[in-house]
């Protein structure tokens, strides 16, 4: 059986891990193949999510992200170089003062953007704007407040790179062969070493294969 990316429920049995690109309905939100939620209702996990700011959520392919994870988007973002903090033109009643000094200073952060690959621990809060890279590894109950880099672990409140994940040629090798790229049939050809704990074994073999690439 070939794995299909828009199936909901994905495990045998299993209603409360769902492949996330089969559950949206938001524009503003996108997701790779084959990333998956442990939940039922992800988007009810993107907060402040409001249309006229225009920012995204996009998540990259074979991401595994745990129960109760969160993103905060551009809408939680309050001005706080003014006497309130109080955003009047949100809302039904005071939109008229839309062209209220320091409207267009809105602190907007930009899209929030999650590699391929990446696992978030259960429990995370991902602040608006920020970018988690290729590989990475967010540890549970942690607050992500800035970038993350490739093949990195970062955990805590706010989150800290701890360390990466291996030394700076296999993170090479790895962002080179971007293996979430490829078809299903090369993926599963190329499943013997991605799931390998010897990395030596590994950076010898992902050698000889980019080589012949």
């Amino acid at each position: 059986m070939t794995p299909n990316p828009y199936e909901t429920f994905p495990i045998p049995g299993i209603n409360t891990v769902t492949y996330i690109k089969a559950t949206l309905t938001n524009p503003n939100i996108t997701a790779g193949e084959f990333s998956y939620y442990s939940g039922r209702d992800f988007e009810a996990h993107v907060t402040h999510h409001y249309g006229f700011n225009g920012d995204r959520l996009i998540i990259g392919k074979f991401c595994q992200i745990g129960a109760g994870v969160n993103f905060v988007m551009n809408g939680a973002n309050h001005q706080m170089n003014c006497a309130t903090t109080f955003p009047f033109w949100i809302f039904r009643g005071w939109n008229e003062h839309e062209d209220a000094p320091g409207h267009d200073d809105m602190p907007l952060k930009g899209d929030t953007v999650v590699g391929n690959d990446v696992w978030i621990g259960q429990n995370v809060t991902v602040l608006p704007g920020v970018h988690i890279g290729d590989g990475a590894i967010i540890g549970l109950n942690s607050t992500v407040t800035r970038d993350v880099p490739p093949y990195n672990i970062a955990a805590g409140n706010p989150a800290r790179v701890i360390r990466p994940r291996f030394d700076e040629e296999i993170v090479g090798l790895m962002l080179r062969l971007q293996w979430w790229n490829k078809s299903v049939e090369e993926i599963e050809e190329l499943i013997p070493l991605l799931t390998c704990p010897d990395m030596e074994r590994v950076k010898r073999e992902l050698r000889a294969y980019l080589n012949m690439l």
